[in-house]
């Protein structure tokens, strides 16, 4: 429903109906038309080959037919050339067909030629072909199969291609109407602030004198910013719905073609549709295709993107925003945009749409929920503490995995343990039970996720443990140990990292106390703390040995959009004590888990047997056997327990930690 707009707002001027060009003959009549005309070649072709006439001479062997009284019946015809020739039976038989033999004969008909029959008693008639059918079927039939060739081997090629032969410049933006777009800030969530941002931007669509009374300009351009699947697109949308206006989409890479000309044409056109349907909004998707930064192309030239962005740059300057129009663009790379497109007059607001906060993403799991049955033990705080780092398309994927896991085990509901399945499924992939590991390998991985809890127990500043679980999953883990933080972190101390990086060699530790060897399966781990360390020394100034400083350049080429290499602005000296620092970091780090195991063996062989036995162990039972040695029942939980971890002391909350 469209919604009122206010007393004092200019109303939207109505589109004059297009006028309907002359359409392309119906392709039923032409394909009706084909098929009669080659039936009718297939009947006289089965005709021919049925009955065959057998030509002959008028001068001797029809004379002689006719003399010899072999001749039993005759037809002189005229055809509408005037071409005459007569065809009849002969009393003969055909030895191959069996029946009476058939000729024809080319002769010009004279006023003779009936009595000479008579004379020799053969029966005879006239025919004469209609002139006007003939007529009608030569001169017409030609040039419809003509115009059906030309339909099917041409024209439905072009418009195949690009809607016409001569429709190659014109934008092939999509617009969605007041009645075809239903989204409004009720479907969005999560990213407040960014709403509030483009609000006034609906005021204005709304009620433009509001803004002009005061000499206000609204901007030109709103340019989003964010990662994959933050909602970048629902936002768009959901501004157009907000507004009431036509919203035209249209991707970046729908304005270049092979054709030069054909990008900066397609602009053209766009602006002009908006212009023609003002008040509008134009939305156009990873911009980012053609609106990356000039000359930084592999050797250069004035390309065809180029010329596509020159015109956009023209056009977003050249219109005013009293017509109505406004811009909106999406990337998720806005480094590697062109610095004139980014500059006020043409992008005007820059809006960084970031992945959702805790609050946010339970907004958005609510969102994503209205329209499944969920069960009464589902808490969606409690899955959006498990989500840091999702996106609302991945919320959006972990519900709709819930639902599809819930109905191929024919429930009623969607469960808790569905949505929690589902997002580790989502996280890091599907669990491999088809993966059988030997009693060996199983001991190991055991043993090494267990050495992880344990040892993220005991470090200061450990977030809680989620669970623990050997079940292979996706392709990479054959185990896992998860934490659960209650809140998100932006920024992380130095203690909280160094216990980061005990936690992550708590499972190389494991395996060389109990087995007296080492395995592959730390090698992600290994990767993992060797990455924190040399950020904690080259970028986060976390080395007391080298001080506050940072070390080395990011450099990276924004035609190809990626960091390739990091530019040492330091001496060898200084690199050689980079190094031996990272190396310091990560052997006190492996020392120090080797003592927590140590002093903790018992529980480590506990934690371990029972994972075994059970495969999964959540983050309540393993805290249950650490303290207690056994997992408590029902009636032993009521009473709550004031501390966490091996200490003893309280854990405050962090950011989640996976290790394999």
């Amino acid at each position: 429903m469209a919604k009122e707009h206010p007393e004092n707002s200019a109303p939207p001027r109505r589109r004059p109906p297009v006028p309907s060009g002359p359409g392309m003959p119906p392709r039923g009549l032409l394909l009706w038309l084909m098929a009669m005309t080659l039936a009718m070649f297939a009947y006289h072709l089965y005709l021919n080959s049925r009955d065959p006439l057998e030509r002959a001479p008028y001068h001797p062997d029809f004379t002689q037919w006719v003399e010899k009284g072999r001749v039993t019946e005759c037809e002189i015809v005229e055809e509408i050339s005037g071409q005459q020739y007569i065809t009849g039976v002969l009393r003969d038989v055909d030895e191959r067909t069996g029946k009476p033999r058939r000729f024809r004969v080319d002769v010009m008909v004279t006023d003779d030629l009936p009595a000479w029959l008579r004379q020799h008693q053969v029966r005879f008639s006239f025919r004469r072909q209609n002139p006007y059918f003939w007529q009608i079927v030569s001169s017409v039939l030609p040039v419809l199969l003509i115009l059906g060739l030309l339909y099917f081997f041409f024209i439905r090629q072009v418009r195949a291609v690009g809607h016409g032969a001569m429709n190659f410049g014109k934008s092939r933006a999509k617009m969605l109407t007041r009645e075809r777009n239903r989204v409004t800030f009720k479907d969005v969530a999560g990213i407040d602030e960014a709403k509030e941002e483009v609000q006034e931007i609906i005021e204005f669509l709304k009620d433009p004198k509001k803004f002009q009374k005061l000499g206000g300009r609204i901007p030109k351009g709103v340019l989003l910013m964010g990662p994959p699947g933050t909602g970048k697109t629902l936002l768009a949308k959901a501004i157009a719905g907000e507004a009431d206006v036509p919203f035209f989409s249209i991707s970046g890479s729908d304005f270049v073609e092979m054709f030069v000309g054909v990008g900066a044409s397609r602009v053209r056109d766009m602006f002009e549709q908006g212009k023609r349907n003002a008040p509008c909004l134009i939305f156009i998707d990873e911009i980012d295709a053609v609106g990356r930064s000039r000359f930084t192309g592999i050797g250069g030239g004035h390309d065809e993107r180029e010329q596509t962005l020159n015109a956009l740059l023209v056009e977003m300057d050249g219109f005013d925003t009293k017509e109505g129009v406004i811009i909106i663009a999406a990337t998720n790379r806005p480094d590697v945009l062109d610095p004139a497109l980014q500059r006020p007059g043409r992008f005007d607001r820059q809006i960084v749409i970031d992945l959702p906060t805790m609050e946010g993403r339970l907004e958005i799991l609510k969102i994503h929920a209205r329209h499944i049955t969920l069960d009464r033990d589902v808490d969606l705080r409690r899955l959006a503490r498990g989500t840091p780092g999702f996106s609302g398309a991945d919320l959006s994927n972990l519900i709709n995995e819930g639902a599809l896991l819930a109905a191929r085990a024919n429930k009623n509901a969607v469960g808790m343990a569905d949505l929690e399945e589902a997002r580790d499924k989502v996280r890091w992939g599907r669990e491999r039970r088809s993966r059988v590991l030997d009693e060996k390998e199983k001991r190991v991985t055991a043993y090494h996720e267990s050495g992880h809890a344990l040892v993220m127990l005991a470090v200061e500043e450990s977030e809680p443990l989620h669970k623990i679980t050997i079940i292979p999953r996706g392709s990479a883990y054959l185990g896992a140990t998860m934490q659960l933080p209650e809140k998100d972190r932006y920024m992380e101390s130095r203690r909280k990292l160094l216990g980061i990086l005990c936690g992550l060699m708590g499972g190389r530790v494991a395996e060389e106390l109990v087995f007296d060897d080492i395995t592959s399966g730390a090698a992600s781990d290994l990767r993992e703390a060797t990455r924190l360390a040399r950020l904690m020394v080259c970028d986060w100034g976390m080395s007391s040995a080298l001080g506050p400083q940072t070390f080395g350049v990011h450099e990276e080429l924004i035609f190809l959009g990626r960091e390739v290499s990091r530019t040492q602005d330091f001496s060898e000296d200084t690199a050689r004590k980079i190094d031996a620092e990272v190396h310091r970091l990560l052997t006190e780090s492996h020392d120090r888990a080797r003592s927590i195991l140590t002093e903790h063996r018992a529980q480590l062989d506990l934690l371990a047997r029972m994972l075994l036995e059970r495969e999964t162990l959540d983050g309540q039972e393993v805290m249950e056997l650490v303290k207690h040695g056994r997992i408590l029942s029902a009636e032993e939980r009521a009473a709550p327990e004031k501390s966490s971890g091996l200490s003893g002391e309280a854990a405050p909350p962090a950011e989640p930690a996976v290790s394999g």
